[in-house]
């Protein structure tokens, strides 16, 4: 499937998906930020996986010291550009997930929240490998998937989606048990615990599963000071 979210849903059709976002999705978004906030620490160099047009860089930026967003899609880095003028500690670039630009452990924490891992359509190891190379020793990466208790609320928000044109027509046999599919051939699955554990199994890392809100399901990863993957 090609990138979706760079060719069909960015920039203001991105930012609209949020706008229409209902009042349970709302605190959803909330508590899930909330959450990353309290792990960033002053003084700290953060880095977003799939920044989009920067919907939570001015919240981090408030609590660390630099903050880099990266993302795919060009549209979507234009806007966000825009919506950040003046906050100089916030730099967007563009850049694949699964090939970063950095060097090894340079990030205090790498964030890939709402569901990313899967958002993005990439292999999910390599995803995960790169997060945990440029994050330094005793830093944090924070991924995110959906809890299975928020299943009904996640999939009215899409259906929301959809029915303003943003998403392709919902493909209700073919949608359930985490995975929501379109018939344009937009597809959104979830990670579950053992899932994450098993993606994180070969790494040099302590790993633990946080569910947040009922809604989030965050797996919080700790890079150990002997290295990053049992491979290397």
């Amino acid at each position: 499937m090609s990138d979706y979210y760079a060719d069909r849903l960015s920039a203001e059709r991105l930012k609209r998906c949020y706008d229409i976002a209902p009042p349970r999705v709302r605190q959803y978004l909330t508590a899930e930020l909330e959450y990353v906030l309290e792990k960033i620490r002053p003084g700290d160099t953060v880095l977003e996986l799939g920044c989009g047009y920067g919907r939570i860089l001015p919240d981090l930026a408030g609590e660390a010291q630099t903050i880099v967003g990266i993302d795919t899609s060009l549209a979507s880095l234009h806007l966000g550009r825009e919506q950040l003028l003046g906050l100089s500690t916030c730099h967007l670039v563009s850049m694949d997930a699964i090939r970063l630009g950095f060097r090894d452990h340079i990030f205090d924490r790498v964030i890939c929240i709402q569901n990313g891992i899967s958002a993005f359509h990439v292999n999910q190891r390599d995803l995960v490998c790169e997060s945990i190379r440029v994050t330094k020793h005793g830093g944090t990466v924070l991924v995110s998937s959906y809890a299975d208790k928020f299943w009904t609320d996640r999939l009215e928000w899409f259906r929301l989606q959809s029915e303003a044109g943003l998403l392709g027509e919902i493909d209700e046999e073919k949608t359930g048990n985490g995975v929501i599919v379109c018939k344009d051939g937009f597809t959104a699955t979830t990670v579950r615990p053992s899932e994450f554990l098993a993606l994180v199994a070969e790494f040099d890392v302590d790993a633990r599963i946080v569910e947040v809100d009922e809604s989030s399901l965050f797996c919080e990863i700790t890079p150990c000071e002997s290295g990053t993957s049992a491979t290397e």
